[in-house]
């Protein structure tokens, strides 16, 4: 079933909450009291969030450059 415009606009929100988050653990403004291991989880969910979403072909012409740079850096993070 294909995702109404409002639904698109409303994961494309979702995705820049998961961007901003994995951003945020890396950089230690988040979660920098947690555990190492919580905090892998985390980048690892969010990062595994967004490339579902990214990969969803109905896309119009939404900018994926932070979600991709989100998606590297994510990749990237060792906790």
């Amino acid at each position: 079933m294909a995702r109404t415009t409002e639904e698109k606009a409303q994961d494309y929100t979702a995705m820049g909450h998961s961007v901003d988050l994995i951003t945020a653990v890396i950089a230690g403004s988040q979660m920098a009291d947690d555990e190492a291991t919580d905090r892998q989880d985390c980048v690892d969910r969010n990062v595994e969030h967004l490339e579902l979403m990214v990969a969803k072909d109905d896309w119009g012409s939404e900018d994926m450059t932070a979600v991709n740079a989100a998606v590297t850096a994510g990749k990237g993070y060792t906790a």
